[in-house]
């Protein structure tokens, strides 16, 4: 079909009235078409439509409180002592302290252009939308295209934008916690630092580790001949989409390091482990087709302070009727998705330039 609309699909409803069942994912027009072409049929929402509205809602909420993340990573890691007895190892003493750098500033301590940029526009948005503009007229306004605008006017507060912005990821992630452990040990030569994490199997160049280290605060003296102890490992936090993951995972499958972090996150924030429960609470109920439990799972979620999954709430009672059918039938959309694979493969041949005609004709033929 050549679009998303509703007639189109009504249309063809319309001249196959032996359809009983319309598995869909939640899209409006997809649910308006059906109930218009096929009323006989029942609706589905498809189940990996609906696990996937849920991460992204769970992503909204782990980047509303990443500082939690952050704060309780920020202690020393635990060693133990050979006796057994769990102790926290102080800091070396040295004139000038190790500082990684903070994603969200610059070399002298400003906000960093991306995040400047992101504050200064989600501000303008905001005070526009406010005023009551549309979200076409902030776009000319602000000269900002509509998905932009659309993202910054959606979005549940600044933390959310900026979590996004600060916690890309890096080729040169894997490799940070040697270079902090290199640079407390008193190795400041970068093009040693770079040779060093080329034999550990680093591919990138030598501007990607020293744009890493411009923000850090080189010691102005030598280092101790006999520091009196080790400094203690720093701790990243884990990115947003790792704990989305995480959340999204099943608990068995979790390797313990990963199990462990999580557990010791949702301890530090409440917000984060009452997500956690919803999603398992909700993962049951897609795998024991049990959705005469959603009613309850809806007002439990309703109950906490979670505007993401509060969202996700409202949406699921406007397509009520099909999210049920989702959760206690076994109809998906699974077999289908192997053949939206293979027409995004033939699409992307055509390198944007096949018309809809040859590309159906196509796709029909299995060319």
């Amino acid at each position: 079909m050549p679009g998303r609309d509703a007639e189109p699909l009504a249309a063809w409803l319309r001249g196959h009235t032996e359809v009983e069942v319309i598995c869909r994912d939640r899209a409006g027009a997809y649910a308006e078409g059906a109930r218009t072409g096929a009323p006989q049929a029942q609706q589905v929402a498809d189940a990996w439509h609906l696990w996937r509205n849920l991460a992204e809602a769970v992503e909204k909420t782990v980047g509303a409180h990443h500082q939690c993340i952050r704060d309780a990573f920020a202690t020393p890691t635990v060693a133990l002592e050979s006796s057994g007895a769990t102790t926290v190892t102080e800091p070396a003493a040295e004139e000038e302290p190790f500082v990684p750098p903070d994603s969200a500033l610059d070399v002298f301590g400003r906000p960093r252009r991306l995040v400047a940029r992101t504050t200064e526009r989600y501000t303008a948005v905001q005070q526009l939308l406010a005023e009551g503009n549309s979200l076409a007229a902030i776009g000319r306004q602000l000269r900002l295209d509509h998905s932009t605008v659309r993202r910054f006017a959606r979005a549940g507060s600044l933390d959310e934008l900026l979590v996004k912005a600060t916690n890309r990821t890096s080729i040169l992630d894997e490799y940070k916690p040697y270079l902090h452990q290199r640079w407390r040990e008193g190795c400041y030569d970068i093009p040693q630092l770079h040779r060093e994490l080329r034999e550990r199997g680093f591919t990138g160049d030598i501007q990607c580790v020293r744009r890493y280290f411009r923000p850090f605060k080189k010691p102005h003296s030598p280092k101790p001949r006999n520091p009196p102890a080790t400094p203690p490992e720093l701790r990243p936090a884990p990115k947003p989409r790792r704990l989305v993951r995480w959340i999204m995972t099943h608990p068995g499958r979790l390797t313990e390091a990963d199990a462990a972090e999580l557990k010791e996150i949702r301890t530090a924030c409440p917000h984060l482990d009452a997500a956690a429960r919803h999603v398992r609470d909700f993962a049951h109920m897609m795998r024991d087709l049990s959705g005469d439990e959603l009613p309850a799972w809806m007002d439990r979620v309703l109950a906490d302070d979670l505007p993401a999954l509060h969202s996700l709430v409202n949406g699921l009672k406007r397509d009520l009727d099909a999210v049920l059918a989702a959760l206690t039938t076994p109809w998906s959309s699974g077999q289908v998705e192997g053949h939206v694979t293979r027409v995004k493969l033939v699409k992307r041949m055509g390198f944007g330039r096949a018309s809809f005609a040859l590309l159906r004709r196509r796709i029909l033929l299995r060319a």
